[in-house]
């Protein structure tokens, strides 16, 4: 691979590693507010299928509000009940319509939530309806200087679509009714698991092969060494290795450019601007699945010769035979999930594409050691809380939250993640991650692995294993986090880095290992020369 396509896919890994929390479907405006007598609800999600004439239509979901009594969590307990419109709308006066027990359907402002919660239910309403004045959802709370507060009737707020489609229905003289309830999610959802699995295995498989390409470029250089050769090859000499180290500045400045295009996504988030990510990601995942798969069919004998005959392409170089006859195959792949991303299972050739490319990137670009390991983790550790918590502060909403779900772009966020639907919520939903909660500690991963096999230390002895399990458990500790958090996003690599780095520096430490590891990055090795001269 030459520098050109390298260049390709560095470009594509700075906005791919952008995406770094494990997200889940949490409701905007996360204001926290202070529980007292009578508004101390949980918030949570709640389900509204409506019939119009006695037919069923659609199933809007809203949001309970901190007050009122709870709602049934199952479908088969919950009424349904007849819906009618406020009037007034914004229901902060009584309504002029006689209710005896049907759902009301109010207008959000004017006054307070449970200002219009007490009026419905002093009407004779059963339950209420809040219109919000965004498409989004907001978590309704009660005033702060509002005390015995008593609201006996449930109060849901829906967003501005799902309320203008039931008004237009009310106002069609078609009759409406509601259902609410508030199913449960399950503690953990297997799709966690495969996700884990998923995100685990990429680590794994990049790892193995990334040492052994590292043990073969060794051996060729012991190779020439030996035949007193005038070439020496190094890890900057080696053009055709196609490999890209990292240095201390570069592990620096690709937090803080990360940091200008996670803003730049943040600000110029839009249907047009995902269109554009769809297409870096296509252009990142051929690159990543060509790759992948020439480097596979080469293990082949019957792939060898073409994998071994070149033509020169311009602009990408010399180019192999089977690389030719695989890439109308990856371009086709990634065309076609464009076009059908958004049905149902298109999840599926995402992420295909996903780790072909996460693959790749931790085949190409590599840390030399633990000092620029231990910087570059560091830096992405203070990113990503610093984007997913701090960032609050200033923008009023997390950062990288709102990037990964990809609001404002009527899309089903951006494509830089790993996703699988979430089997057994009845939410549904995707359980997520972020490429560079897999690409950044992977990288150090990777590096215990070649160290391991360059030092020809044993699993037992080694760094690699630790170093994989450390990054599984923090991986793990970030999705019970998540469920704890009740699907609040989190910065994963809040707990990853901790473990990973942690458990590396340590081990190191207490094995005499870490100045070799922290400067050099790989054993010192005896010059063949010098051991032919002895033989000799």
């Amino acid at each position: 691979m030459d520098s050109p396509r390298n260049l390709l896919l560095l470009s594509v890994l700075l906005v791919c590693t952008l995406a770094l929390a494990s997200a889940g479907d949490i409701v905007h405006q996360d204001d926290t507010a202070p529980k007292k007598p009578g508004c101390e609800n949980n918030f949570v999600l709640v389900k509204v299928p409506t019939w119009v004439d006695h037919e069923v239509e659609t199933e809007y979901v809203g949001v309970g509000a901190r007050f009122g009594p709870t709602l049934e969590s199952k479908e088969k307990h919950a009424n349904q009940t007849i819906l009618t419109l406020a009037d007034p709308p914004d229901c902060c006066s009584t309504p002029k319509n006689k209710l005896t027990g049907e759902v009301i359907l109010v207008y959000r402002g004017n006054c307070s939530f449970t200002t219009k919660a007490k009026v419905a239910e002093d009407a004779g309403a059963s339950a209420v309806l809040i219109v919000n004045n965004r498409t989004e959802l907001f978590k309704m709370v009660c005033e702060p200087n509002e005390t015995a507060i008593d609201i006996k009737i449930p109060v849901v707020m829906l967003p501005q679509d799902a309320g203008a489609s039931l008004e237009e229905s009310l106002k069609n003289n078609t009759s409406v009714a509601v259902q609410l309830y508030s199913p449960k999610r399950p503690l953990v959802d297997i799709a966690e698991v495969f996700l884990w699995l998923m995100a685990v295995g990429t680590i794994l498989s990049a790892s193995y092969w990334s040492a052994w390409s590292a043990r073969e470029a060794a051996y060729e250089q012991d190779k020439l060494l030996k035949d007193a050769s005038d070439e020496f090859p190094s890890t900057e000499g080696t053009g055709s290795s196609g490999i890209v180290d990292i240095n201390m500045t570069s592990a620096v400045l690709f937090v803080v450019i990360a940091s200008c295009f996670l803003v730049m996504l943040y600000k110029l988030m839009s249907f047009w601007f995902v269109e554009v990510l769809v297409v870096l990601f296509c252009i990142g995942g051929v690159e990543g699945l060509q790759t992948c798969l020439v480097a596979l069919l080469s293990c082949f004998r019957w792939f060898e010769q073409s994998a071994e005959s070149f033509v020169k392409v311009p602009f990408f170089g010399a180019v192999s035979y089977l690389t030719l006859v695989v890439s109308p195959f990856c371009i086709a792949f990634a065309v076609v999930w464009a076009v059908f991303r958004r049905i149902s299972f298109a999840w599926i050739g995402q992420d295909i594409l996903g780790i072909a490319l996460i693959i790749t990137v931790l085949q190409i670009v590599r840390v030399p050691n633990l000092k620029v390991g231990t910087v570059l983790l560091s830096c992405a550790f203070l990113y990503d809380i610093f984007w997913v918590f701090v960032s609050k502060w200033w923008f009023n909403e997390s950062v990288m939250i709102v990037v990964a779900r990809g609001d404002r772009s009527g899309e089903d966020g951006i494509p830089m993640l790993l996703k699988i639907p979430r089997m057994f919520d009845p939410w549904g939903g995707y359980s997520i991650i972020g490429f560079g909660d897999i690409i950044l500690p992977g990288l150090l991963v990777a590096f215990s692995l070649r160290y391991d096999w360059l030092a020809k230390k044993s699993l037992r002895e080694g760094y690699f294993v630790w170093a994989m399990t450390a990054y599984g458990l923090g991986l793990l500790i970030t999705y019970v986090a998540l469920n704890l958090m009740d699907g609040h996003g989190q910065p994963a690599l809040l707990y990853i880095v901790p473990f990973t780095l942690g458990t590396f520096l340590s081990l190191g430490k207490k094995r005499g290992d870490l100045k070799t590891l922290w400067t050099r990055g790989e054993p010192e090795r005896p010059c063949p020369h010098i051991q032919l001269q002895h033989s000799q």
